[in-house]
């Protein structure tokens, strides 16, 4: 299954191909060498950063290796993803730790229904169990233009061993990740593990895959980036916002300064990123999807925007 998903992720990326890319070269002794050196170097970044949103919503099912390989295609410096636990303790690419209604299906193939959509809990599933489901082949109701694909979660894992060899624009970085822990205290036991242990797992799971350097860590929940923060100081982390409040009084719920401040697009404006800027705190808003509004939260200043369509943030960042 896992080869089957591996196979449709390239197909999507040679059928949506913008143009040819340079043919790759065959690693030399000294290409070897900078593999190593470059584990410990985190890229360069680029001056207004595209964060594909669950890969590519707008075009493709969300968080699926098929919709991040094509994120990448359209132009996307960073991929954006959510991340919750399994039974097993693997690192599941998932917004709820649950079966969304809106877009899975039972493995009898049944819709899930609302109603019982938090019965079929990510937490109490094995990843087997988890992958058994299907959360793409269903049209989705908010994304009209998004083609549906029999995909399931996959794990941190699968995403990162095929982004990770997928042909990049020409010019570009390797890719880069921008990982939600899916925390809040409400869920705690139940549907993930607390702060602490949630940061640690994830933590070791980006260690383990070599994506440490090019890895943000995001959340809602100041208690997993406090715990980030507190297990790997290093990391680069960025503080989601919902809710409305002034700019000192949302960095003053961490006991650190975050390395971005990621807020809902609506809250913010020229002044806010000026304010942030000026503490060395880059804004990277989420999530901005329609053309007008592309254009109007460029015009503050941002260092990036989280979006459905990178796609079209590409084309009016670099006009082809």
């Amino acid at each position: 299954m896992i080869r089957h998903i591996y196979s449709l992720a390239l197909g999507a990326l040679i059928a949506t191909s913008c143009g040819d890319n340079p043919a790759e070269e065959a690693p030399s002794s000294s290409d070897e060498a900078m593999t190593s050196m470059e584990q410990n170097t985190p890229p360069a970044l680029p001056a207004f950063e595209i964060q594909g949103h669950r890969g590519i919503r707008g075009l493709l099912p969300e968080n699926t290796v098929p919709g991040f390989v094509l994120s990448i295609r359209e132009g996307s410096d960073v991929l954006e993803m959510d991340l919750c636990i399994s039974k097993d303790g693997a690192v599941i690419v998932s917004h709820e730790p649950w079966m969304s209604h809106e877009i899975c299906t039972t493995p009898s193939g049944d819709p899930v229904a609302e109603k019982d959509e938090r019965s079929h809990n990510l937490y109490q599933m094995t990843t087997a169990e988890i992958q058994s489901y299907d959360c793409g082949s269903r049209v989705h109701p908010r994304f009209p233009d998004q083609r549906p694909l029999p995909m399931h979660k996959p794990t941190l894992s699968d995403v990162v061993s095929v982004t990770e060899t997928v042909p990049l624009l020409q010019g570009k970085n390797k890719v880069r990740y921008n990982l939600e822990i899916k925390h809040t205290a409400a869920l705690e036991s139940e549907f993930c593990p607390d702060a602490d242990t949630f940061a640690r797992i994830v933590l070791a799971e980006v260690n383990r895959l070599g994506i440490q350097n090019r890895t943000c860590i995001q959340s809602f929940s100041a208690a997993a980036l406090e715990a980030v923060h507190e297990q790997a100081p290093e990391m680069t982390t960025a503080w989601l916002i919902a809710s409305e409040g002034d700019v000192a009084s949302q960095l003053a719920k961490l006991t650190f300064t975050p390395d971005i401040y990621s807020p809902n697009w609506t809250l913010l404006d020229a002044q806010n990123v000026r304010e942030l800027q000026e503490m060395d705190i880059r804004v990277i808003p989420w999530t901005v999807n329609e053309q007008e509004d592309l254009y109007a939260v460029m015009q503050l200043g941002v260092d990036g925007i989280i979006t459905d369509f990178p796609d079209r943030l590409f084309d009016m960042r670099t006009p082809r």
